[in-house]
């Protein structure tokens, strides 16, 4: 499985995931369809798939298009309105590319039905905007119940797990993360590690559940009040 970004609008990447063998291609989030198109013709991949982690404008807002386009049929949340959705995703369901087989759980916070897709096997996740590297989702319909919930079972996957989200955040989430643990050097030498990325252009994911677990202040809390406090000052910290 290959899974490449496409940059859309100012931060959300899409992602074009590829299963070699069947030449099947799926778009995950995929807000704006003309770069996801774009991607795939300049590369000669054929998309059949749309999958969906939640309803914003910004994740789903291309996938009529897409459809329009390819024909491809379109996975999401089954507690959301997804434009276009063929198939309705809830716990526990199945998703397929070629030989690939996916799972969902629901992880909700960010919005209501959000979903991440686990590839077990593969190694990897798409998890939308519930995590990010080194922060997590705006909590816009859930409490902070469900979100630090969700974080834990996103964190629960094995150590070397690869987690694709929504948006390049990193930067901003790692000067706040500098800013909650200003002892944690492990924090400290992945912002320094960012910062370079960023200055050079360059993307700083997919992140990986172990480098969640050491730098991710979100995930490091103890209770569920203390992720709210922590989410509170998240919301109005300028660094």
């Amino acid at each position: 499985m290959e899974v490449v970004p496409v940059p859309a609008f100012t931060d959300n990447y899409i992602w074009l995931v590829r299963d070699e063998v069947s030449g099947e291609t799926a778009v995950v989030d995929p807000g704006d369809a003309a770069p996801a198109l774009a991607e795939a013709e300049r590369r000669g991949w054929r998309v059949t798939q749309v999958w969906n982690t939640h309803h914003h404008w910004d994740h789903s807002g291309g996938n009529l298009a897409m459809k329009k386009a390819t024909g491809c049929t379109v996975s999401g949340p089954a507690a959301e309105n997804i434009p276009g959705r063929d198939v309705a995703l809830s716990e526990g369901s199945g998703l397929r590319i070629g030989d690939h087989a996916g799972r969902v759980i629901e992880i909700p916070g960010h919005t209501i039905g959000h979903i991440a897709l686990v590839f077990d096997e593969d190694r990897l996740a798409f998890v939308g905007d519930t995590l990010f590297a080194m922060g997590c989702g705006r909590l816009f319909e859930g409490t902070p119940q469900q979100m630090r919930r969700s974080l834990q079972r996103l964190t629960e996957l094995p150590d070397d797990v690869a987690l694709y989200c929504g948006h390049e955040y990193t930067l901003a989430n790692a000067r706040f993360a500098a800013h909650a643990e200003p002892e944690n050097r492990a924090i400290a030498d992945r912002l320094a590690e960012v910062d370079a990325l960023r200055a050079a252009g360059k993307i700083t994911l997919p992140t990986s559940v172990a480098q969640e677990r050491a730098t991710n202040p979100f995930v490091r809390v103890s209770n569920w009040q203390e992720f709210a406090r922590l989410r509170t000052e998240k919301d109005n910290f300028r660094s």
